[in-house]
């Protein structure tokens, strides 16, 4: 089965376009919405009643038995480095080489930070792994402010971990 052909019947919420991820790099939507994204190429999917997000038949399998329900990618640390290990060594510096993103500034590094950069990561690997990049950088959430307190996260976000 081609890659591709896993797609037809998934509809993702989100094209991953280059300006959808500045706005996670910029903390302009929420920890969970970068997870959702994170989710649905995961191919998790919820579970009703009770929402939560459940392996389906092609959640690749190191995930599946890892994570029974989808883990906060950024609040939890141990999720984060997961993400991290299933980025091939050639996709390592995505955020360099396809966004020409610069980092942080040492007074702007907090967990949240560094594990939402490691998800944009993910995602440029996945899309161009799939050659699913989007050019259409209109299709994207309504920008947030970036939180308050950047440690924290947005209101509503997990506790980080």
């Amino acid at each position: 089965m081609h890659k591709r052909e896993k797609f037809v019947d998934n509809q993702f919420t989100w094209p991953i376009c280059k300006k959808l991820l500045f706005l996670i790099l910029e903390d302009k939507v929420s920890d969970l919405f970068v997870c959702e994204l994170v989710w649905e190429r995961l191919f998790y999917t919820k579970e009703l009643p009770v929402n939560d997000s459940v392996p389906s038949a092609l959640t690749p399998t190191y995930w599946s038995e890892k994570f029974v329900k989808a883990p906060q990618i950024i609040s939890e640390r141990i999720a984060s480095v997961h993400l991290t290990r299933s980025i091939p060594k050639e996709h390592k510096q995505g955020l360099k080489n396809f966004l020409n993103f610069k980092g942080y500034k040492i007074n702007e590094l907090y967990p949240r930070r560094t594990r939402r950069a490691t998800a944009v990561n993910w995602l440029i690997y996945w899309a161009i792994e799939n050659n699913c990049f989007s050019n259409d950088n209109d299709v994207i959430p309504s920008p947030s402010s970036p939180p308050i307190n950047p440690a924290k996260g947005h209101f509503g976000d997990p506790e980080i971990k």
